[in-house]
């Protein structure tokens, strides 16, 4: 039984979250011994997709055409169930992405497939096909069982750790995968992409700094920037902070904003509030920063350091920069 992974593409590069995706689906087809297949969609080179094979990836299908550029739902979840047809995949795996969701839930229709998203472990295979869930925006887990025959699991991210346990030997083959392109998937076309350039993906961040409205203006900003500059990390912010124009609406971090899951979340002056605390929850280590020692925040905190963040930051920037 084939497993089918589906990687997302960055400017041609495998995301992180992907990868974590691909190692994850290796794991599932040895467990059900099938063969792990990947299905890259857009513009890349061989080089760069035969990286899957590094995570446990046998052979990767490529599918590349101009109208494939801009990334679309629609003409993506006919391909994905193209190449599931194709290779006869019982198993379709994506990561949990807003695109890696709508792809999935078309697919699912489609197929007539039973789905999960938010998937964090391995499934159970003896006596059936469970897998367990995040649910609560994390504050829980579920056991699912999946019943149907061809089967969809979306993966969290972040759920899965890239040590060397996932890394493999051998490359992938890369071969080259032409679908059917359907015109009424191109109904709706990009007419432009404007993309956040020389700043680290806050989706892709192994460390995320992100300020409230305990920064005091944007003014202030600069001290906030200056450790993240200092760590390689993302900066980000609180809705209200967005909603003031002082910080740009793309580092807008909450339950409306952008969920991230980064492995160092850094809270400077956001008091938690439970939207906030729904889009970092994912986050493997949080500390917070806050002169009020009543703040939500600290009981979602790994760490918790209570004092002005215009003094406490210099200091970690200052820490930082003589560890590096």
């Amino acid at each position: 039984m084939s497993v089918l992974i589906y990687i997302e593409l960055d400017n041609g590069s495998i995301k992180k979250t992907s990868l974590e995706t691909v190692a994850y689906g290796a794991k599932v087809a040895a467990q059900t011994g099938g063969q792990a297949i990947v299905l890259a969609i857009g513009k890349s080179h061989s080089d760069e997709l035969e990286k899957a094979g590094d995570f446990g990836a046998e052979k990767v299908l490529h599918a590349s055409d101009e109208k494939l550029s801009h990334e679309n739902s629609m003409a993506y979840a006919d391909i994905l169930v193209q190449a599931a047809e194709s290779t006869q995949s019982k198993i379709i795996i994506l990561p949990k992405s807003g695109l890696g969701d709508a792809m999935a839930a078309r697919a699912a229709a489609k197929l007539k497939a039973g789905i999960v998203s938010g998937v964090t472990a391995l499934p159970e295979t003896e006596g059936g096909f469970q897998v367990t869930r995040s649910i609560f925006t994390g504050k829980a887990f579920s056991t699912v069982e999946i019943k149907s025959d061809i089967k969809i699991l979306v993966v969290k991210k972040n759920a899965i750790e890239l040590d060397e346990s996932s890394v493999g030997t051998v490359k992938a083959t890369v071969e080259t995968f032409s679908p059917q392109l359907r015109d009424a998937d191109f109904q709706a076309t990009v007419v432009e992409v404007e993309k956040a350039s020389g700043e680290v993906s806050l989706t892709e961040a192994q460390v995320i700094v992100s300020g409230g409205r305990g920064m005091k203006g944007p003014e202030n900003w600069q001290p906030l920037v200056d450790l993240a500059n200092a760590l390689g990390a993302a900066t980000g912010c609180s809705k209200p902070v967005s909603d003031l124009d002082w910080r740009p609406h793309h580092e807008h971090i909450g339950q409306t904003g952008i969920k991230v899951a980064p492995n160092l979340y850094i809270a400077c002056g956001i008091s938690g509030a439970i939207q906030h605390l729904a889009g970092v929850n994912g986050s493997k280590c949080i500390v917070v920063i806050n002169k009020d020692p009543e703040a939500p925040f600290f009981k979602a905190a790994d760490y918790g350091i209570v004092g002005d963040v215009f003094e406490i930051l210099p200091k970690l920037t200052e820490a930082a920069k003589a560890i590096k």
